[in-house]
């Protein structure tokens, strides 16, 4: 028989974080937690010693929070039991404010019932005021309190006069985070009442940096170190102890990596397991540790090497040898490819106004020639919707300088206006709306609006999917449907779009056009090829500076890429006429191949399709004359083709 598991989370700060912590620390913090466990009619949580009670009848009354972790199949017998071997662990002079206290009890006791963690913002609540300036300034004073474990009530002190303007020097309200913490305790016992004392605490001299206390995750429980292994990749722990002078010396050292290698930078985390607080000794035990300092490196949960003492050189190379294993740069990233380096990520659009009233003209002619209306927008309200709404946006875009936009709930007619439209008119009386669309897409608001409209609902779905489904489409549909897509990358919601949601419909239009007879087509294929590629590449070069994350992205797809890259290939080997379109196709391999995660499957393919004796072909071709052009094709076929 199973037994429900629940999480009481309060917030001892009585709602004063959410209220005040912008203010204070610069961040916005929605509580300052106390969990505990509820299970087999009992209220079980940490603080001097583990405590047991009646559901919601102790210090801190009714929970603010009740969080369902699930079921467990554990009896209360051996429930019993646990917290009894616990009690060994969870006593008052293991008790740390920050690294061991009633948030890691009640992850503990949670994973051992259900096998879940309790959430994130509770266990990464200390993590996130660390990594304030206030917060770092505080953490000496916390460390100071709590190092022999938590203090008798009667001698819980305030805070000195100079840790208190260390913090408010760092803080977005100076005067306001002093008087707060003029009288502020850091640890209110659920079991007496508040009170204050004095004791002295050694406090920073100056504010502090924000370096090991941003990158530094301190670990005490086995539970804790193996939810933070299953979050990080790449995982360096420092094993020490307060009492090893060798481990004082290199802690800097590891504080210094920490903050120039660690999270969004490098993507290898590093934790600190101080053996003398909380149940650290278990922390160590599977890793053999008996020794500080030691140093423990682990790749996707495994030891991939350990040393011992206070070795600088190992230590640095270590961690460098760790990043490249977890992180290997991409293969391209030593390359020098100045030419395409110097390609503009910035998307080609096609902004020239048509003559609206010649095209409002024509759409008019189209509603009135049709036999019969059917939807539920009839015929008289898509005419009076033209003249009302569209046709003064339009032309107050194309005003120079633009005249003040409607605000975006204005434009919440224009899709039915469309759908109507499309449903009751042939493919080529649809060229007015297309241009429409195109132009207005330009616009900020509307465009915010229109990437609102998820396909296959909104517009410019419709709009190219009428281009594939229909037969004998006119040459000017198609080529306007090519340049509203590139338009549509002039808004990265509706970028996204196109390569994501609408990536099977686009990628059939482009391998169709790339190889049109009609040269403009092909020029605004190639520029949309051109953006698709170009958006890539912006997603590419952000991962590699934020992250280096392995996983690859939803916009990424290998299937996809390789089809790309064929017809882009194809696309520049048929091209015998026109030297700029060439330059943007060749452009477009560019930014394809770069930075492409699947670089090992392209190279085979590039081998077979003979993509360098298609570049250099271009550069015997007579009309490839420009200095540019003939550079950029260079560089591609030596530089990026096998």
């Amino acid at each position: 028989m199973s037994t429900p598991v629940q999480l009481y989370v309060h917030d001892i700060s009585n709602g004063l974080a959410r209220q005040l912590s912008m203010q204070l620390i610069g961040r916005q913090i929605d509580g300052i937690w106390h969990t505990s466990v509820v299970v087999f009619g009992k209220e079980i949580y940490y603080g001097r010693g583990i405590r047991v009670q009646h559901p919601g009848r102790g210090h801190y009354g009714r929970p603010l929070r009740v969080v369902d972790m699930g079921e467990t199949a554990i009896d209360e017998e051996t429930f019993e039991q646990y917290i009894m071997a616990m009690r060994e662990q969870y006593t008052l002079d293991k008790y740390h404010f920050i690294d061991f206290n009633c948030n890691t009890f009640a992850n503990d006791c949670v994973g051992f019932l259900t096998g879940k963690s309790i959430p994130d913002y509770i266990t990464s609540l200390p993590e996130h005021i660390l990594s304030t300036p206030v917060g770092a300034a505080l953490q000496p004073s916390i460390d100071a309190i709590f190092r022999d474990g938590l203090p008798p009530e009667s001698e819980l002190p305030t805070l000195p006069p100079e840790v208190v303007r260390a913090a408010a020097a760092v803080s977005p309200n100076p005067a306001l985070v002093a008087s707060a913490l003029q009288n502020v305790k850091p640890y209110a016992s659920p079991n007496t009442s508040p009170g204050a004392s004095s004791l002295p605490i050694a406090a920073p001299t100056s504010p502090p940096t924000l370096s090991s206390a941003m990158q530094i995750r301190s670990c005490s429980d086995p539970t804790s170190l193996h939810s933070f292994l299953r979050s990080n990749r790449a995982v360096v722990i420092f094993f020490t102890s307060a009492t090893c002078d060798s481990c004082r010396t290199i802690e800097p050292v590891f504080e210094d990596l920490a903050k120039n290698r660690s999270g969004a930078d490098d993507g290898v985390a590093f934790v600190k397991v101080d053996l003398a607080v909380g149940n650290s000794a278990a922390v160590a035990g599977p890793y053999g540790i008996h020794t500080t300092p030691t140093f423990v490196f682990l790749l996707d949960g495994r030891k991939t090497h350990e040393f011992r003492g206070e070795n600088v050189p190992e230590l640095r190379t270590q961690v460098d040898l760790l990043i490249h294993e977890a992180f290997p740069p991409h293969p391209h990233v030593a390359l020098s490819l100045p030419t395409v380096e110097s390609i503009s990520l910035d998307p080609i659009l096609f902004t020239q106004n048509p003559n609206l009233d010649t095209l409002l003209t024509r759409l008019n002619q189209s509603i009135d020639s049709t036999p019969t209306w059917t939807g539920p927008v009839t015929r008289t309200q898509v005419k009076q919707e033209l003249v009302m709404t569209v046709t003064p946006f339009l032309k107050a875009s194309s005003a120079t300088p633009p005249s003040s936009q409607p605000p975006m709930a204005q434009f919440d007619s224009w899709s039915p206006l469309a759908s109507s439209l499309a449903s009751n008119l042939a493919t080529s009386d649809l060229f007015p709306l297309v241009d429409i669309w195109r132009i207005v897409i330009l616009n900020p608001k509307f465009s915010e609006w229109n990437s609102a409209k998820k396909p296959p609902q909104n517009t410019i779905s419709m709009l190219l999917s009428r281009t594939l489904r229909s037969k004998g489409v006119p040459r000017n549909y198609i080529l306007t449907v090519l340049r509203m897509l590139s338009n549509a990358f002039s808004n990265t919601n509706l970028a996204w779009q196109c390569v994501v949601s609408m990536r099977s419909d686009l990628t059939t239009l482009l391998i169709s056009t790339l190889l049109h007879a009609d040269v403009a087509v092909r020029t605004a294929a190639a520029s949309l090829a051109f953006n698709v590629a170009g958006y890539l590449q912006k997603l590419r070069l952000e991962k590699m500076k934020s992250s280096r994350n392995s996983n690859i992205d939803p916009e990424e797809d290998e299937e996809w890429e390789i089809e790309m890259v064929s017809a882009v290939l194809e696309a520049i080997n048929q091209e015998n006429t026109n030297e700029d379109l060439v330059h943007r196709l060749v452009a477009s391999l560019a930014l394809l191949l770069r930075f492409s995660p699947f670089i090992e499957q392209l190279t085979p393919l590039m081998e077979v399709l003979e993509s360098r004796s298609i570049l250099n072909a271009k550069l015997t071709s007579e009309y490839t004359t420009k200095p540019e052009v003939r550079r950029l094709i260079s560089e591609v076929s030596e530089k990026l083709c096998p």
